[in-house]
């Protein structure tokens, strides 16, 4: 028995976010050095791949050009890479000894990531890296009219990021 999109979509997300939970019981123990390695080769794999998917990006969704895309990937692969680099995001992030106050990071657990049709592929290279950066897993729900692009972009990111040390299943997108 084939079951229809809305079902099939529901299976889909359900597997995902269990999937994604289990990552987060691996993740959420992980100290910030494992954490920025994972991030570095997000980064890695969305800037070697940029021209690819902002080629994928301007084919499926009819929005602008690929040359335009791909700067958007590189911008989310490599700028926003650096500008979260040397960010401390898990354990004491700060502490006032005076006031006897700590700033704590803890992972939040699964995120939720939307990803418009107009930037799809950035949009996961840079919602992965900020998600796993402070330890959590993100599935993402493509625009319709980017689904091959988006799945391919988080494919990409999440296989370089599990040969970082990354479990897997915490980066996930909904194919339906």
């Amino acid at each position: 028995m084939e079951l229809d999109k809305d079902l099939r979509s529901v299976q889909e997300t359900r597997t995902l976010l269990c999937q994604a939970e289990a990552a987060f019981q691996t993740l959420r123990t992980f100290r910030q050095e494992q954490l920025d390695a994972i991030t570095e080769a997000i980064s890695r794999a969305g800037s070697e791949n940029a021209a690819m998917l902002g080629k994928m990006a301007c084919e499926e969704t009819s929005f602008g050009n690929a040359r335009d895309k791909e700067a958007k990937n590189r911008f989310a692969a490599e700028r926003v890479y650096r500008a979260i680099r040397g960010m401390k995001t898990v354990g004491i992030l700060r502490e006032d000894r005076e006031k006897r106050v700590w700033d704590v990071g803890v992972p939040v657990g699964v995120i939720a990531g939307i990803v418009p049709s107009t930037n799809p592929t950035s949009t996961v290279i840079y919602k992965a890296m900020i998600a796993l950066k402070a330890g959590s897993p993100i599935v993402f729900s493509p625009h319709p009219h980017a689904v091959q692009c988006t799945m391919k972009a988080a494919e990409l990111i999440s296989r370089a990021a599990e040969a970082a040390g990354c479990p897997k299943g915490a980066i996930g997108c909904i194919p339906t």
